[in-house]
């Protein structure tokens, strides 16, 4: 796996973007990797560290190196990368520090969305970008997918990207809400689908009875409302006007008005078109009409043998009929104009009804349509308005029906929170058991309250922790000290795995106090939950870092340009490797006995994994 260092002459700016090249749409450009993973993470100017670029492989990838060297850095890099806090002491003195990364994600993952919703573009390959800046003063900015987005916008995605557990963080598992949805994933599939019905049931119920309140305690207004609505419904209802019937009206007013011009410019037309064959259009002097001069035209080509002026010929006696046919028109047009006066005022009264309805009810420019439009509402608020004993004893019913099957259904929410809370408490209990807690005791308490219910159910969960024989159980994150609140994450991930969306998972320091067989059967468990996440680890132990598929080794050294500490990151394997845990062992590389003691280590946990 290659790990890239550049030098500190390079500038203190914040990073450039990791070989980005917008292209395509987040529709064609998504990544097929499962369940979705970080495939590159640069840091630069942050603690210790200058700038590194690390390219993370799936599975299990470990963080080792020398107390101070700055290997915590990695979990600081990746907690701000996703929205985490901004500390400005953790910034360099050349005043800004950067982290960004690259994320391959499945088709159906839902940042996807979310970061269409914020304007991001995938890169060429299909990978989404993050990005996050943060100067000396404190300012702090985020990029998704190339984009200037709130912070809070990453923090968002976070919630299904990444878990990051460790002494000093905010656990997502040690959050009551985190803790009732991890029982209810764990309960199953049937499960979460009777909880859905129970938010939809409860969404009912509050809405229903909110709807009662609102109409028992604002009776006299809602009845006063109505009055209103009542009155413009019967008011449109006795004008009953049409759709476009205004448009209608105002063709047929300047048509009535307008008769005798209208009248005169269609026998003026057909005059022209086909002269006065009846004599009612005034006899006298007329010059020849279209009909005749295309009739003499078509007449003298039709006599010629020449096929070109022949087929002229047929296009003139079409022109002939199409004139034929206007002037018909023309003629039925003149027939059913109108100059009645009467007939006039009648359309002009209709027209001023309908003109004041629109200035009443509708927004300029809408007409008649918004006449019924406003109709069409003032139907639908007017059911909202019913204050009779009918629709309140109706309004009533509906409640009550759905609070009891709110009650009904939280009732099997909550028996079914308790069963999976039982299993659920026994594994995790089998996993302390291996991690050096095994006098540790886990539980569920989940609290019913009938009277109550929330949109989750009937149920306040809380995990709880019973350290040790005789201790009394408390909740988790205060029932623990660091390193065993790490651990009993790493066990509860562990049951979790196979239920738990989130695809990358950090640990810092899980394994701290612990030594000899029970530091195995934590690089046992990561390499297990790493079957089905990606998971980054930072440990001090051999034990644990034999299980890793990509090891990354953090050095320092003196920075003798700088004045400052300078930290490399890199990945080892091989002989290399074999040196980084026999370092580890005993404090010596190139130890023959710490050598051989990390080449049985390896062994064994290859053997393991296989």
């Amino acid at each position: 796996m290659p790990v890239r260092a550049t030098t500190p002459d390079e500038g203190p700016s914040c990073p450039p973007p990791l070989a980005h090249a917008r292209g395509g749409t987040l529709q064609e450009g998504r990544s097929s990797t499962s369940p979705g993973r970080l495939t590159e993470l640069r840091i630069r100017g942050l603690g210790a560290i200058d700038d590194v670029t690390l390219e993370f492989g799936p599975g299990l990838t470990v963080v080792t190196g020398e107390t101070g060297a700055g290997k915590t850095m990695v979990v600081t890099g990746l907690t701000l990368l996703f929205g985490g806090r901004a500390d400005p002491g953790r910034v360099r003195a050349n005043g800004r520090a950067g982290v960004e990364g690259r994320l391959a994600l499945p088709p159906d993952s839902p940042v996807w969305q979310r970061a269409a919703d914020a304007g991001a573009d995938p890169d060429d390959d299909g990978s989404l970008i993050l990005a996050r800046t943060v100067s000396a003063e404190g300012r702090s900015r985020a990029f998704l997918g190339g984009r200037s987005v709130p912070v809070g916008v990453v923090a968002e995605l976070a919630d299904s990207l990444l878990a990051v557990h460790g002494q000093t963080d905010q656990l997502r598992l040690s959050r009551p809400a985190e803790q009732r949805r991890a029982l209810d994933r764990y309960a199953g599939p049937a499960h979460l689908a009777l909880l859905d019905r129970y938010r939809a049931a409860h969404e009912r119920w509050r809405a229903a009875a909110a709807e009662l309140d609102r109409r028992r305690t604002q009776a006299r207004e809602l009845a006063q409302a109505a009055d209103v609505l009542r009155h413009g419904l019967e008011e449109i209802e006795a004008a009953a006007p049409e759709p476009g019937e205004d448009e209608a009206l105002a063709t047929q007013v300047k048509r009535l008005s307008d008769a005798d011009a209208l009248r005169e410019a269609a026998d003026e037309a057909r005059m022209a078109l086909v002269g006065d064959v009846t004599g009612d259009l005034g006899g006298g002097e007329a010059p020849q009409d279209a009909t005749a001069a295309l009739s003499i035209a078509e007449r003298a080509l039709a006599a010629s043998d020449d096929p070109t002026l022949v087929l002229l010929a047929q296009d003139l006696a079409d022109a002939v009929a199409v004139v034929s046919d206007v002037s018909a028109q023309l003629a039925g047009y003149v027939a059913d104009l109108d100059a009645d006066p009467a007939r006039l005022a009648e359309v002009m009264d209709r027209r001023a009804l309908l003109t004041a309805l629109v200035r009443k009810y509708a927004a300029p420019g809408e007409g008649v349509a918004g006449v019924l439009a406003w109709a069409e509402d003032a139907q639908r608020r007017l059911s909202q308005l019913d204050v009779s004993d009918e629709a309140l004893h109706s309004l009533a019913a509906e409640r009550d029906a759905a609070r009891a099957e709110v009650d009904a259904l939280g009732a099997e929410i909550s028996a079914g929170r308790r069963s999976a809370a039982e299993g659920f408490a026994a594994e995790v209990g089998r996993e302390l058991a291996g991690l050096a807690m095994k006098s540790a005791r886990v539980s569920f308490a989940v609290d019913s309250d009938p009277d109550e219910p929330g949109p989750d159910g009937l149920d306040q969960v809380a995990l709880l922790l019973a350290a040790h024989p005789g201790a009394p159980a408390r909740p988790v994150q205060k029932g623990a000290s660091g390193g065993e609140l790490s651990r009993v994450m790493l066990a509860i991930e562990v049951v979790f795995a196979g239920a738990d969306p989130v695809p990358v998972m950090v640990f810092d320091e899980v394994d701290a106090g612990v030594g000899g067989q029970a530091a195995g059967e934590i690089g046992r468990r990561l390499a297990r939950l790493a079957r089905q996440h990606q998971v980054v680890v930072v440990t001090h132990l051999a034990q644990v870092a034999a299980f890793a598929d990509t090891h990354l080794v953090v050095d320092k050294s003196p920075d003798t340009g700088a004045g400052v500490t300078a930290t490399d990151i890199r990945a080892v394997d091989g002989d290399d490797r074999v040196r980084e845990l026999a370092r580890m062992l005993s404090g010596l590389a190139d130890s023959d006995t710490g050598r051989a003691h990390a080449r049985e280590l390896l062994a064994v946990a290859a053997e393991a994994r296989g």
